[in-house]
């Protein structure tokens, strides 16, 4: 019996995003043709690997122990592919990126390319879109992950749903006017949020407002307020709300990636490639 490499990444991107539907937007296949590679991978193992209801997915003890397995025979396949495919390459990067943005795109990226090009330094700022922009344009940074703002230019890497959320007893939403934690002045899903609530029928007030999304994790969680944030980065400790609390729909986030005017050196353009691969 063999494991296909093809049936493993599948398999590895249901546990990451333990959804089908969201499992097939990573490797880019429908979410019919993830659920038929889940069974053949089951199928060939003999053993069910998910436990499926009708909202979640969770892991039964054999998916569990083909995690492990699974992600190491992977990372050895492509380093020892990528080893004989690719140069030697040394030299630094730069790239810069909110903190929810890292903490939820960046991980495999940094994990893969370091793998890959050991010799190369990499260094990661971590700021709002707004700072970052014109520190790439000034070429202070090489590269960065932002938020699309106006008309700003940049690679599209994905459209990113942006969700409410608010602590596990919903505490917030019973006061009146509704508390809500936003983003710092100036950033593009602060705009959009408070776009949306001057559109809605519930009254409201801007309660909290951090340039970091840790903090504004940390007001939801203590029940202080509800905020709107990219659906990546809700941790499993908060609600995400649905539209029966009144809480207005909201625009996707346009997240680019932008690349100042001196990064054309090697070390970018394998770092760029391997964003647009694995972060889209």
């Amino acid at each position: 019996m063999q494991l296909d490499h093809t049936l493993l990444r599948t398999f590895v991107a249901c546990v990451d995003a333990m959804s089908f539907t969201r499992a097939a937007q990573i490797v880019h296949k429908s979410p019919a043709t993830v659920s038929t590679q889940i069974a053949r991978l089951e199928e060939r193992l003999g053993a069910v690997l998910f436990v499926r209801d009708t909202r979640n997915l969770s892991l039964t003890q054999a998916g569990e122990e083909l995690d492990v397995y699974a992600r190491c025979i992977l990372r050895l396949h492509d380093e020892a592919l990528e080893a004989f495919c690719r140069p030697e390459m040394s030299g630094s990067v730069s790239i810069g990126a909110p903190d929810d943005y890292i903490s939820a795109m960046l991980p495999d990226v940094l994990r893969r390319f370091g793998a890959l090009f050991p010799r190369v330094e990499l260094n990661v700022v971590c700021a709002q879109s707004t700072e970052l922009i014109p520190r790439v344009e000034e070429g202070e940074i090489d590269l960065a992950i932002v938020t699309r703002t106006g008309g700003a230019a940049g690679k599209l890497i994905r459209r990113e749903p942006m969700v409410w959320i608010a602590s596990r007893d919903l505490q917030a939403l019973q006061r009146d006017p509704l508390p809500v934690a936003l983003y710092e002045p100036g950033s593009q899903a602060r705009t959009m949020v408070l776009a949306a609530l001057g559109q809605g029928n519930r009254r409201f007030r801007s309660a909290y407002s951090s340039f970091s999304h840790s903090s504004l994790l940390t007001i939801v969680e203590a029940g202080l307020a509800v905020a709107a944030v990219a659906q990546m980065a809700v941790p499993t400790e908060l609600e995400r709300l649905g539209g029966n609390e009144g809480l207005p729909p909201l625009e996707p986030l346009d997240i680019v990636l932008v690349r100042g005017p001196t990064a054309n050196t090697k070390p970018c353009d394998a770092l760029v490639e391997e964003i647009l691969d694995r972060a889209g």
